[in-house]
């Protein structure tokens, strides 16, 4: 079970090629890699995405989380990588990998890591456009989505 925070792109081909090498009771891999976008929330073209955070206690929410995942649900492994920094259009910001014995725990894991991801991790959004820079507010489809996975 790895998380990894780090402000450098990433290869998701190779890390799942890591990931999943060499691997037995394997019958299901779930990947979602999050891509930055080419506009903001605005519709104005989007020259970056910045991403704050504090790193001990970024490192230390998101180890909990796939914790809880793990819990939750039979993972036989997981991966998640996430950037920090100033990150442009098309560059790669998050991985999610799960896997699993049957592809259902693989999904519901990998939906539940994101869903949280989106939600409720401790990274700080600007957006950065030729107009300046602006915070990226929470998003009620998120919060909504992340509903669904509350213990209640």
């Amino acid at each position: 079970m790895t998380v990894r925070l780090q402000s450098e792109p990433f290869d998701a081909g190779a890390e799942l090629a890591r990931l999943s090498e060499g691997r037995d009771g394997v019958g299901a891999v779930v990947t979602f890699t999050g891509l930055c976008r080419d506009r903001a929330d605005s519709g104005a073209p989007l020259e970056a995405l910045i991403l704050e955070h504090y790193p001990e206690m970024a490192q230390e929410e998101l180890e909990r989380i796939e914790a809880e995942a793990r819990a939750r649900w039979p993972l036989i492994d997981s991966l998640l990588v996430h950037r920090y920094g100033r990150i442009r259009p098309g560059e790669p910001i998050v991985l999610v990998a799960t896997l699993s014995s049957h592809r259902a725990a693989a999904f519901a894991a990998a939906e539940f890591l994101m869903d949280y991801l989106k939600t409720s991790a401790p990274f700080w959004k600007q957006e950065e456009t030729a107009a300046g820079t602006g915070w990226v507010a929470a998003k009620e489809a998120d919060d909504a989505a992340a509903e669904r996975w509350s213990r209640g």
